[in-house]
């Protein structure tokens, strides 16, 4: 739950889910969309996902794949929920021979979600203040979303975060175009789709997770928002 203290600075406890190599991460917002605040495929420690593994699996402490907030929000932010393998083909193996989990903490954010399939258009708008774009990505991230006899991946991620952000912040409307000739083609034959995590605000909102003992803080507003 999200909380405003009394220097408007709104706060809430960030989750968080561990899930040892070769497993599936599960991130859920019941109320809100995800967020990815941060994320590590590796191995930081020789107690977690140990079980039953010798000790040369476990003893590289210092184990960090650094894309791996990119590839975490490329998959989850702007969703109700998502399910992400932690494999080597997901990540690439940051330290080969050792025995990896996926560690994210993450948080719930009061957003709107806007979606258009490939070659239509949409307008997104706010009935007060202006646009504040979160995340966007043009491609395919399930096989529910915009049906349609080619979709047939739900693995094709083109970030358009920067790009909306340019044509969409500070404005009360903006149109948005799914299209191959807007955005290029991330993945020949998929039929695709733009979806957009957006919120409309009138000046800037602080955001704090806490995670343990450290606090990661986003400002929100028309100007900037959550870096992806």
């Amino acid at each position: 739950m999200l909380v405003q203290n009394l220097s408007g600075i709104i706060c809430a406890e960030a989750k968080t889910t561990v899930t040892c190599e070769g497993g599936s991460a599960y991130l859920s917002c019941d109320g809100g969309l995800i967020k990815v605040l941060e994320a590590n495929y590796g191995r930081t420690d020789n107690t977690t996902c140990a079980s039953g593994r010798p000790a040369n699996q476990i003893s590289n402490t210092h184990c960090f794949r650094e894309t791996s907030l990119h590839t975490m929000s490329a998959r989850c932010d702007g969703s109700k929920s998502c399910s992400v393998p932690a494999v080597n083909s997901v990540f690439s193996d940051p330290c080969v021979g050792t025995y990896k989990y996926l560690d994210v903490s993450y948080g719930c954010i009061p957003a709107k979600r806007s979606v258009t399939c490939e070659n239509t258009k949409s307008v997104i708008a706010c009935d007060t203040g202006v646009i504040s774009v979160h995340h966007a990505n043009y491609g395919r991230r399930d096989l529910v979303t915009c049906p349609h006899k080619f979709a047939t991946s739900p693995d094709c991620y083109s970030p358009q975060t920067s790009s909306l952000r340019s044509r969409c912040n500070g404005r009360t409307s903006c149109q948005l175009n799914a299209s191959n000739s807007v955005f290029s083609d991330p993945c020949q034959g998929v039929y695709k789709y733009l979806e957009v995590m957006y919120s409309s605000t009138d000046k800037p909102v602080v955001y704090c997770w806490l995670n343990g003992s450290s606090t990661v803080m986003f400002t929100v507003n028309y100007n900037s928002s959550f870096p992806t």
